[in-house]
């Protein structure tokens, strides 16, 4: 009878444990949404002021190398190491336990990172020579504007990370609405710097710059009200003795690599596409950051709120849970990543026309380099996005070692790939970066299906009924949305001579379009909300 009970309380708290997961999904999915709609026209600002010439691709270089290193030290494999850590202080030990943590964890991130920023600001010529190489061998201007933007840029690193540190804990206590919204406020700063700061200057670049660096000061200040609330401000202390110290460094160290192999892939295409033609890291960069949409909005929204749950339910050694939590989270990834990619591929012209073309300072021929580029990311979409829920799998049990293993092996065949795809194609077609992108996608389907077939083989995850159905529902569904598309686009072709609100009011009725066509379908095949909420 004790036994059935606890079975009937399981399959009680069970929808309502996916119900929370859903809303606090939806409340991240709806705050990264809105920075990422900042972030588009944050892009398409930088379309406006800066182009595609030499300095853009100085400033994104500048630009890339801080957010690089953000990626181990912020939102990166430091988060992925700390919140278990940190959720494992929460379950067995007393709130001054945590805050000690907290605590010292600053201390000795605080420390590292004034260490780092002061090394990389006094030799920022050999960081930008090292990660665009191509600029210092045949474009000095272009490496003198970078390496002295660097300079501006890289601080930004230390006030990100510590803001990262802030949003770790606001996660791990379930406030997830404020570090979501937070990056907001860095495209705010960009956007005011580039439209109201850069005619001051004479490259208006730099005015870029600054606005990153403001930014991170306004990114910090604004979460420490909120830490305050729950009494987790840090006062930092440096105790590098300290167990919760040790653990956290233990499981970063390879953390570095297993989280941040899509960084890394992204630094190695900005230094082989510093030897390609003028305007290749402009073409990654703006392609890169549409396919970044629904990772950013829908998978790290998922995997930010399943991390924190999937490390408690560990601690609390409840695997049922555990695969469960996994199990609702890869049917989201499915629902919105296969759409997203399929709709990315068909109308990626259109959509790079209607954001990014003034004739200006954006050319046609930028914008179909850029088409190319789009269509290449979008094949990895899937892996990208399903890469942050499985990863979570892993570090939420604090096995940091199988995913530093894949990734490793994701990092080197994607620099084969780089070679054997970019080189042929910058040859004989002239689209070297199409093959960085390309390269970047087919390593990531390799990361994806060896973390995937990882968890399966340790029977870490066990499918629950029902994918089948699923799976036969957004074969449908896609089908007719792909169709849709195809057709309206099809009867919609002279997109660079339309007006910029008439390609954003035909962009808009065909997503509509598309989107409606692909819920009905499902609709029809079965497919309710109550699904998204029960396992």
């Amino acid at each position: 009878m004790e036994k059935q009970s606890e079975e009937q309380e399981k399959n009680q708290q069970s929808p309502v444990k996916s119900a929370r997961l859903l809303r606090s999904s939806g409340v991240v999915s709806s705050m990264t949404m809105l920075s990422r709609v900042m972030g588009l026209l944050r892009d398409i600002v930088f379309a406006r002021v800066i182009g595609t010439d030499a300095m853009a691709d100085a400033f994104f270089v500048a630009f890339k190398i801080p957010n690089f290193f953000r990626g181990l030290f912020a939102e990166g494999a430091f988060s992925q190491a700390f919140v278990p850590v940190l959720a494992e202080y929460r379950e067995t030990g007393s709130q001054a336990a945590v805050k000690a943590l907290v605590d010292r964890v600053a201390g000795a991130l605080g420390s590292v990172l004034i260490a780092v920023t002061v090394l990389v600001v006094i030799a920022s010529p050999v960081m930008t020579g090292i990660f665009a190489f191509g600029f210092w061998l045949d474009h000095p201007d272009k490496f003198a504007a970078a390496s002295s933007m660097l300079r501006i840029t890289f601080p930004y690193l230390m006030l990100i990370s510590l803001t990262g540190l802030a949003g770790a804990i606001l996660n791990s206590y379930d406030r997830f609405a404020v570090p979501a919204f937070t990056p907001v406020l860095l495209n705010i700063s960009i956007i005011v710097a580039a439209i109201f700061v850069s005619p001051w200057f004479e490259e208006p670049v730099y005015a870029l710059a600054w606005g990153v660096l403001a930014a991170g000061v306004v990114q910090l200040i604004f979460q420490l009200p909120f830490l305050a609330r729950i009494h987790m401000v840090p006062t930092p202390a440096i105790d590098w003795r300290d167990e919760g110290v040790k653990k956290v460094l233990r499981l970063m160290a390879p953390a570095i690599f297993g989280v941040s192999v899509s960084q890394i892939n992204q630094l190695l295409d900005t230094m082989i596409a510093s030897f390609l033609p003028t305007g290749s890291i402009s073409w990654l960069y703006y392609s890169s950051r549409l396919s970044e949409l629904p990772l950013g909005v829908f998978a790290v929204a998922i995997a930010t709120v399943i991390l924190p749950s999937l490390s408690r339910q560990h601690t609390a050694a409840s695997s049922e849970k555990f695969n469960a939590t996994i199990d609702w989270a890869l049917r989201m990834i499915l629902l919105i990543a296969i759409p997203a990619a399929l709709a990315l591929i068909i109308l990626a012209e259109p959509i790079l026309l209607t954001l990014f073309y003034y004739g200006d300072v954006i050319t046609s021929r930028d914008m179909s380099m850029a088409t190319l580029s789009l269509r290449a990311y979008a094949v990895g979409l899937l892996a990208f996005m399903l890469i942050r829920v499985l990863a979570a799998g892993y570090f939420a049990r604090q096995d940091m070692k199988t995913p530093v293993r894949i990734g490793v092996i994701a990092l080197v065949s994607n620099m084969v790939l780089n070679i054997m795809l970019a080189v042929p194609l910058h040859i004989y077609w002239g689209v070297g970066h199409v093959g960085l992108a390309l390269a970047t996608s087919l390593s990531a389907i390799l990361n994806a299906g060896m973390l995937f077939f990882g968890l399966r083989k340790q029977a870490i995850y066990t499918p629950k009924p029902g994918w089948r159905k699923l799976l036969l529902m957004l074969l449908l569904g896609n089908i007719a949305m792909c169709f849709a598309l195809y057709g309206l686009t099809s009867f919609l072709n002279d997109w660079a001579g339309w007006l910029w609100w008439q390609r954003a009011t035909w962009m808009g009725l065909i997503c509509t379009v598309g989107a409606g066509v692909y819920l009905l379908l499902l609709f029809v095949g079965g497919f309710r909300l109550s699904h998204l909420k029960h396992h």
